[in-house]
């Protein structure tokens, strides 16, 4: 079976860039939104809380995480910048 949730960001938002976390919440970037967000995505309760990169992000196309999982790294390719995101702070 398939769930489908709208983005936050509206029908044009383009999610991009997606990572997934122990807690069971999932990240992902909206690309055709200015400036980029960053999209946090909770199954458990369907809620969404997101966040403009200061940059712009000129689109985040990668997500990692640290080990620990109170950090996502995030490549902004068009903006030529590597963001630290501290989800400890959410």
């Amino acid at each position: 079976m398939v769930e489908e949730w709208p983005s936050p960001g509206g029908p044009n938002s383009r999610p991009y860039a997606i990572l997934t976390m122990s807690d069971g919440t999932v990240w992902y970037s909206e690309s055709n939104v200015t400036p980029n967000t960053l999209v946090r995505f909770d199954p458990k309760d369907n809620s969404f809380m997101k966040w403009p990169i200061p940059s712009g992000g000129g689109v985040l196309r990668h997500f990692v995480a640290t080990k620990d999982g109170k950090q996502i790294y995030i490549a902004g390719s068009g903006v030529n910048k590597v963001s630290i995101v501290d989800i400890s702070r959410k």
